[in-house]
């Protein structure tokens, strides 16, 4: 493909597949993003390295997994060290900016969950060697929300993570920091009295926890923030074309809390939307940390006021829905403004438009919210859309897996790049112009660890699961069971059939795969400078 192309890698946070009309919803409405489906390539089976922001955003950024990169799990900060696609471009030319939410390093600083477990009778290392991994010195406050709202004005080194210019918006719904505190502020004079449930307007009766009508009107909205500042970093481009440019825009919605402003609160009834198939199952068939999460909400101790997954009422999840599709049609909203502007600065014919999410949301699906280490493909199956202007390829589907972990080689590739050592991803550039069909690769590791201890498990959920082209697989530590379904047989993933003896051979040989699987992601960098 000719010529160095500029990149618009647009992405929004916690967004399933199928919450968008170019992914077959007939009731939510995305014209915007259907259409660079419409002129672009879609891919039906990609996948995420992790269901969990930090660690599948670290992925996107580096191209590796997250037990290699360190991003493990929330609440651990990438590396500045970390070599990402954006720097590789910023050094051999590019122009780089990101827009929006970033959350490559800790937005609170609030004490962790993991406890320290060690012999209080012995003496530990001091402070500086009581990690196998030191940590490098640095700034890993730079995305804290608190900081920044009470001081919108704070500097950041730049650059950060290979973007020379950073527009950060932090946290989600209405209650985001960051520079767009800062912005807020300028365009209202007492903005804390627009945020969050206290200064809520009154709505109809939604009892969907972390849901209210926000205050906020839709041109102070942080999703209109976004689409200000990307247009604005899209001028500034085009003031200077000797340079192409990666700009990296990232939406914070549709995220919860499920605050959707102004017309786009009503824009959907809850009594309009439909539930996943997977709403009605048969409960005996469910894997135990699935029956746990039922009975604390049929019993009334469930915990619905934290970012961790819970088992939701019907109507919890239609309230729920309908808010999250107001939320992604302002963001299609704002999408289409970002396109018309890329096309009037005359930037369209050498912009590769590429759309993404970093993990999805469980919206009912077997009766569960939010999204936490149970990978059903409602969390772990996001849309990814590459609109080339260069590929002949228009309105294409493609079947072939793929994640994440491919990005950042892919954008590399089509900047006439290699990859570097350590990256775990492939260019897809082969499915995306039609020269390689669907033929990429038939198995990807997904990888999650967290802080709580929940869901009956006996200590904080550790879990690795292998996709297939036909089967499902999730195994975790220190439980005896785990999942194993046959997607072609079962696609809403309902019958669990770990211990099926009919499954046994099928299970046994995917499990042989996972092993091998882990094997080829398992670390490869630095390359070694001698024999021996």
């Amino acid at each position: 493909m000719p010529g160095r192309p500029n990149f618009l890698l647009i992405m929004t946070d916690q967004q399933r597949a199928d919450h968008l009309g170019c992914y077959g919803n007939r009731i939510l409405q995305t014209p915007h993003i259907d259409g660079l489906a419409a002129r672009g390539v879609a891919f039906d089976r990609f996948y995420v390295a992790s269901p969990i922001c930090m660690p599948n955003r670290a992925t996107l950024m580096t191209g590796r997994m997250p037990s290699v990169h360190g991003v493990r799990h929330n609440g651990i900060p990438l590396s500045l060290r970390a070599t990402t696609f954006a720097e590789l471009l910023r050094v051999t030319g590019y122009r780089t900016a990101m827009v929006g939410k970033s959350h490559l390093q800790n937005m609170l600083d609030r004490p962790t969950l993991v406890p320290d477990l060690r012999d209080p009778a012995l003496v530990k290392p001091p402070v500086a060697l009581d990690e196998a991994g030191a940590p490098e010195h640095g700034r890993y406050d730079q995305e804290f929300a608190a900081r920044w709202r009470k001081n919108p004005d704070r500097t950041m080194v730049l650059p950060y993570y290979g973007f020379e210019n950073v527009d950060l918006a932090v946290e989600h719904g209405d209650q985001v920091d960051g520079h767009y505190s800062g912005w807020l502020a300028r365009h209202a004079p007492d903005p804390d009295r627009l945020r969050g449930r206290g200064n809520a307007l009154p709505s109809q009766d939604i009892v969907c926890p972390q849901a209210w009508r926000t205050r906020m009107p839709e041109a102070l909205y942080p999703t209109s923030y976004v689409a200000e500042r990307t247009i604005e970093r899209l001028n500034e481009f085009a003031r200077n074309r000797n340079h192409p440019f990666l700009l990296k825009c990232s939406f914070p919605d549709p995220h919860h809390p499920f605050t959707p402003p102004g017309r786009y609160f009503d824009r959907y009834r809850a009594a309009d939307v439909s539930l996943p198939e997977s709403w009605h199952f048969d409960r005996a068939l469910a894997p135990p940390h699935v029956k746990h999460l039922l009975d604390e909400r049929d019993a009334g101790t469930r915990n619905a006021n934290t970012p961790a997954l819970f088992a939701c009422t019907e109507r919890e999840a239609r309230e729920a829905i309908a808010l999250t599709y107001g939320m992604i049609t302002m963001i299609d909203d704002a999408v289409g403004r970002i396109l018309v502007r890329l096309q009037d600065l005359g930037l369209a014919d050498n912009t590769v438009v590429i759309f993404t999410a970093d993990h999805g949301d469980y919206m009912g699906d077997h009766q569960l919210l939010l999204k936490g280490p149970i990978h059903y493909q409602s969390i772990t199956r996001v849309p990814f859309i590459w609109a080339d202007p260069q590929v002949a390829e228009r309105g294409t589907r493609r079947r072939a897996m793929a994640g994440t972990v491919d990005v950042a080689a892919t954008i590399l590739a089509r900047a006439g790049m290699a990859p570097f050592n350590g990256m775990h991803g492939a260019s897809l550039a082969g499915v995306i112009d039609g020269s390689a069909g669907d033929r990429f690769r038939d198995a990807l590791v997904i990888e999650e660890e967290g802080q709580r201890v929940y869901m009956g498990f006996p200590a904080r959920v550790r879990m690795r699961t292998l996709v297939t082209e036909r089967h499902r697989l999730s195994v975790y530590d220190g439980v005896p069971w785990g999942e194993f379904y046959d997607l072609q047989e079962d696609p809403h993933e309902i019958v669990n059939r770990w211990d099926d003896p009919g499954a046994r051979d099928a299970r046994l040989a995917v499990q042989d795969r996972m092993l091998r699987e882990m094997i080829a992601i398992s670390e490869t960098s630095p390359r070694p400078s001698a024999l021996a």
